[in-house]
């Protein structure tokens, strides 16, 4: 039924709850996996930023460009060690500069992935009502089936 999971993650220990999950289920399954991070743009306000006259220093945008992929490449380092434990196939995938929820879903339909596991809740933003907000969003936007992990 499945043939290939899409597995999203921040790197948080909630987000590990998804991982961890969609990595057993492809193996009972017998799927190939794809993990995912997604590191968001640099935070700037545009509104307060454009009116000031302000411009964000290159120096800045490079530093936190490069601390995203290297928190990306140990949130996948990570991923990729549990998949190998389980011996499931897994490839991984950072996607830079992007909306996680829009890269999620984009990805699950370019790949023509068959189910996403994710957890309810990661490591960004508050943790409000019952599900996250990329969670909710990829909920809404996704015509791939989507397995939410409490």
């Amino acid at each position: 039924m499945y043939k290939l999971i899409l597995i999203p993650t921040d790197g948080s220990d909630f987000a590990q709850k998804g991982v961890n999950h969609g990595l057993n289920l492809a193996k009972s399954v017998g799927a190939k996996v794809t993990i995912v991070t997604v590191s968001e743009p640099f935070p700037i306000y545009a509104g307060a930023a454009a009116s000031a006259g302000w411009t964000t220093p290159p120096m800045e945008t490079g530093e936190y460009e490069v601390s995203q992929r290297q928190a990306a490449e140990n949130t996948l380092a990570d991923a990729r060690a549990a998949a190998d434990r389980l011996g499931v196939d897994a490839e991984t995938v950072h996607i830079p500069q992007a909306l996680p929820a829009e890269a999620i879903v984009e990805i699950a339909n370019n790949r023509h992935c068959s189910l996403i596991v994710m957890a309810s809740h990661g490591g960004r933003g508050l943790r409000r009502f019952l599900l996250g907000s990329q969670t909710s969003e990829v909920l809404s936007r996704s015509s791939v089936p989507v397995l939410v992990v409490t």
